[in-house]
């Protein structure tokens, strides 16, 4: 029987390796299966026009604080939006490394620092489940709608919990639930990818912070993302759907920050 966990890093690494290659955006209009989650960069020191696929639910960068020559892991990396805005920030004398493992996109990150000109900063192929990278090596992690596609949830914060130094912070945009999403929505690949049907319950997500042992844990933003009928229709039934509707849960989208104990 195959690997429920696998068939899942095998459907969001063929869409997002066919985003890649198409430099298209998953949320676009005439996508109705895929949710609009994407917010603005382009205002940002350091936005890189060719690395912004349109696939973030947040601006992460924005509350990172970064200091020159910090080192930055980004978590899930794509085509190096968050990457480049955080080299601006950490200058040359800084580091950061993005993670994903998602061939084309790496290929794609990497060809955007070269034209960028950006020696240090590196783009490296790997599971956020099972990092290349030593422990403690970071001093900031950052992540923009991506753990909601990662099945094992916390295996990846206790990664990040791992790669960070003592004292060290995450900043994380990501999808959660406001209460339970009917089973089909769970099971459709399609919206998987767009960033749903993986989405924890709230109060979970961040007690899987707390039980890993990061402190200062806070919810910095969080706003309310909108399921069009239409797009549930494609995987609900009418009176499902009705039921979804009157039970009041939704989706959030929001951004975390914490970080881990001082030695």
């Amino acid at each position: 029987m195959p690997d429920p966990a696998e068939t899942t890093k095998a459907t969001v690494r063929a869409k997002y390796g066919a985003i890649a290659e198409s430099q298209s955006s998953c949320c676009g209009p005439s996508a109705s299966t895929c949710l609009d989650v994407s917010e603005r960069y382009d205002a940002l020191d350091g936005y890189a026009a060719d690395a912004d696929l349109g696939l973030g639910c947040g601006v992460p960068t924005e509350l990172a604080d970064f200091q020159p020559g910090e080192r930055v892991i980004d978590l899930g990396s794509g085509a190096g939006l968050d990457a480049f805005v955080a080299r601006r920030a950490v200058g040359a004398d800084g580091y950061v490394l993005g993670v994903d493992m998602t061939p084309a996109m790496v290929e794609t990150a990497r060809a955007n620092a070269e034209q960028l000109g950006y020696a240090n900063v590196d783009f490296r192929l790997g599971e956020i489940e099972a990092m290349p990278v030593d422990d403690g090596a970071f001093d900031i992690a950052l992540s923009n709608c991506v753990l909601n596609l990662v099945p094992d949830k916390t295996q990846a914060f206790r990664e990040i919990f791992r790669v960070l130094r003592p004292g060290g912070r995450f900043v994380i945009s990501d999808i959660v639930s406001t209460g339970p999403l009917p089973e089909a929505l769970r099971e459709a690949a399609e919206l998987y990818v767009g960033c749903i049907a993986g989405a924890l319950p709230k109060d979970h997500y961040l007690s899987i912070m707390r039980d890993i042992g990061f402190e200062r844990i806070t919810v910095d933003r969080a706003r309310a993302v909108e399921l069009p009928d239409e797009m549930l229709r494609e995987h609900l039934s009418d009176s499902v759907l009705a039921e979804f509707r009157a039970s009041g849960a939704g989706v959030l989208s929001l951004t975390v920050t914490g970080t881990v104990p001082s030695a």
